[in-house]
């Protein structure tokens, strides 16, 4: 599950599950009400931080579930959890208001895939990895993974080694390699380096909607496979 605290103008996410956090069925649900929640409540200035407890950030889709309905059924289930995620990340995409991960541990397949759908990530360096190991599980990967990736991985090798080599980076490889903004010494200086981002971001009061179509523009592929359109605004000059 997750829980969603609200200090000034910055909204913390926190993923709540057991220590791997994984996506499961009700994870991705909860986590798709939220961000709707965010939406429609969303003001000049707001700021989403999303983060978590335990060793991961996210260890992808709930594996262990999936294959509990046995082998004719377990394809299915992740189906419907990759299915599922598509409008989270969607959700995230579109947001009216700048997004920050805070990546506390691990990042793996579809927890990366979550963290690097925010604007900036920061990640904890004394632990934790970010890895995508749909190789060496021999797992397809989706079409909207890929997009987003392509879109926000702009090194070929770095994608390359990343997805095709299933390679472990550590924060500071991947902050060398621009899919990390910033590294901290440990779970809570990462998640206080997030609020004061969040703050001095908060403090220009743009306009959310405004912002949100801005973030559209940079990200074509993603938006495309992910069925977002942008929307023509009026300004007030």
């Amino acid at each position: 599950m997750c829980s969603l605290e609200k200090r000034d103008n910055l909204w913390v996410l926190t993923l709540t599950g057991d220590d791997q956090n994984r996506l499961s069925p009700t994870v991705i649900q909860s986590l798709l009400s939220t961000l709707s929640r965010l939406t429609s409540q969303a003001t000049p200035g707001s700021v989403l931080i999303t983060t978590a407890t335990g060793r991961f950030f996210s260890n992808g889709f709930d594996l262990t579930w999936a294959r509990a309905a046995g082998s004719e059924s377990a394809y299915d289930r992740l189906q419907s959890m990759v299915d599922s995620l598509r409008p989270v990340v969607a959700a995230l995409v579109s947001l009216p208001m700048p997004t920050i991960a805070a990546v506390n541990g691990h990042a793996s397949a579809a927890g990366f895939l979550l963290a690097i759908s925010h604007d900036y990530v920061l990640m904890r360096s004394d632990q934790g990895v970010m890895y995508m190991p749909e190789v060496n599980l021999g797992l397809p990967l989706p079409d909207y993974f890929a997009a987003v990736m392509r879109d926000k991985i702009r090194s070929p090798v770095t994608l390359r080694d990343f997805v095709l080599g299933g390679v472990k980076i550590r924060a500071g490889e991947a902050v060398k390699r621009g899919i990390v903004d910033s590294a901290h010494d440990g779970a809570e200086k990462t998640v206080e380096a997030a609020m004061r981002l969040g703050e001095e971001l908060g403090r220009r009061k743009w306009v959310g909607e405004v912002y949100a179509e801005i973030r559209k523009s940079l990200y074509p592929e993603a938006c495309l496979v992910l069925g977002l359109t942008q929307k023509s605004i009026v300004s007030k000059i």
